[in-house]
């Protein structure tokens, strides 16, 4: 059954429209949600420009935020604009393109969507539109991040910060800017206590209106107590009144990733994050981060084992650890030239040589002690030169 069916064109109202539009979304039926938003144009041709405006971009929202990721996202919003264009219906064109900036972040498409927001703020400047200019801001923050300019990233945010103190910021608008803050103090600064308190901000946000991204703020919430070391404090926090509702698998794989990083448990770790692939793999920032802390976990084990040993064979280290030869070394070889580890490994013999702590290397000092002495040497001869000349 077709859109057209469920609301013939002598029956369309802005009420009875959205209300089935609601209905629609909420079956995640989004082939007829499609269908609705077409089939609704000829009766916004009958209202205000402003209420035609806001309820296509209503329409447009219900049928996005089901995150169907049906492929054809882009081309109904494009289509949209077009129509918007031909009619046009300026601020209705800019809303959808800024919904467009963000569809082509969702799916990658990060050079359209740098070049569609660059043309599309300049035009917001010039008439002042600070809502979807702080939206605009938003989404090119995240593009700039997907593309590690974090520069940018930042400044963009910064924008966004600013221009949102001077008008209403809708909940949902804000629980989104305070995520990014998260996202960018934990890329940037490492500050990720800061970054905890801006997720936690973005999750009670979230919460508040039932979005679904709420369960994204809690994980990277508990992803930054991991990283803090309170990896203890994960169960406490899904145990929480507001928490609880959003237990699923998710919350299940991140509890598992912390008890195997407190535990200082290498292998199970890496099951578990090998386990929940599917949960983390679309996440970008998640992959990330659990990568680094994987490379943490490496180096805490590898530090405990090869403590008791003066000499040691990169095999036996390998072999303790439970992982690749190759993958040990390279590793050992990295800690060594960052000055985590002091030691040598002899390639030939395949031995890693540990240095003891008060085993320093003397060029340093020696050197110094030579430069002071030849000073002396110099200020004396310097002297005696003086009154060699003082008696000619």
């Amino acid at each position: 059954m077709t859109a057209a069916v469920l609301m013939p064109q002598s029956e369309v109202t802005e009420e009875g429209a959205l209300k089935l539009a609601r209905e629609l979304a909420k079956q995640k039926d989004h082939k007829n949600l499609k269908q609705l938003i077409v089939e609704t144009r000829p009766f916004l041709l009958q209202v205000s420009k402003a209420k035609a405006a806001k309820m296509v971009r209503t329409l447009i929202d219900l049928y996005l935020d089901m995150e169907a990721h049906t492929g054809v996202e882009i081309d109904l919003c494009k289509e949209c604009i077009e129509w918007a264009t031909n009619e046009k219906r300026i601020f209705l064109r800019q809303s959808l393109q800024a919904r467009l900036v963000e569809l082509y972040f969702s799916f990658g498409q990060y050079q359209d969507g740098i070049a569609l927001a660059t043309k599309l703020l300049d035009e917001l400047k010039k008439v002042d539109d600070k809502s979807l200019l702080v939206e605009v801001f938003l989404q090119e923050s995240r593009i700039y991040h997907a593309l590690n300019n974090i520069s940018k990233a930042r400044a963009s945010l910064t924008s966004a910060r600013t221009t949102v103190t001077t008008i209403y910021c809708p909940p949902k608008l804000q629980a989104q800017l305070d995520l990014q803050s998260g996202i960018i103090h934990a890329s940037e600064d490492k500050d990720f206590k800061t970054a905890y308190s801006y997720f936690y901000e973005a999750f009670e946000g979230f919460d508040s209106i039932s979005s679904p991204h709420a369960l994204k703020a809690l994980i990277y919430m508990l992803l930054c107590k991991i990283i803090m070391n309170k990896a203890d404090e994960v169960k406490t926090i899904v145990s929480g009144k507001l928490a609880l509702k959003y237990n699923g698998r998710e919350i299940e794989a991140i509890k598992q990733i912390a008890s195997a990083y407190h535990e200082k448990q290498l292998l199970t770790y890496k099951n578990y994050v090998k386990e929940y692939k599917d949960v983390f793999e679309s996440d970008k920032i998640m992959t990330s981060h659990l990568a680094k802390l994987y490379d943490r976990l490496l180096e805490q084990n590898l530090l405990r084992i090869v403590e008791p040993y003066s000499t040691v064979q990169v095999e036996k280290v390998a072999r303790l650890i439970e992982l690749p030869k190759p993958e040990v070394e390279k590793k050992i070889s990295q800690m060594i030239l960052d000055g985590s580890l002091r030691g040598t490994i002899d390639q030939g013999s395949g031995v890693l040589e540990l240095f003891q702590l008060d085993d320093k290397d003397q060029t340093y000092e020696t050197i110094l002690d030579t430069v002071q002495s030849l000073e002396k040497v110099m200020t004396s001869l310097y002297e005696r030169s003086k009154k060699l000349t003082y008696l000619n």
